[in-house]
């Protein structure tokens, strides 16, 4: 690809980055009142050290983890019941 081209995808990318941000600056007072008026809370922002945002994404591996695994177990549990003649499938 020669240079022209390069320079030109460049300003491009560069270009709709700085839409997107000035899109999201203009809307946030609107998306304000949205969540407001839904009674939605923003969701937490990842923090800005490497080290905070590798934390802060464990957290959410760590609770998703433990979701998944609750619910595996709860469905063990029930398979076992019903394995041993516990409650029928139409009953739980």
């Amino acid at each position: 690809m020669n240079k022209h081209f390069r320079d030109a995808r460049y300003y491009l990318r560069r270009a709709g980055e700085h839409a997107k941000a000035g899109l999201v600056e203009e809307l946030e007072p609107v998306e304000a009142r949205v969540r407001e008026f839904v009674g939605r809370e923003k969701e937490e922002e990842a923090p800005g050290t490497r080290m905070d945002r590798l934390q802060y994404e464990l957290k959410g591996i760590e609770r998703r983890a433990e979701g998944e695994s609750k619910r595996a177990v709860k469905k063990a549990r029930t398979r076992i019941k019903r394995y041993r003649g516990g409650e029928t499938a139409a009953a739980e």
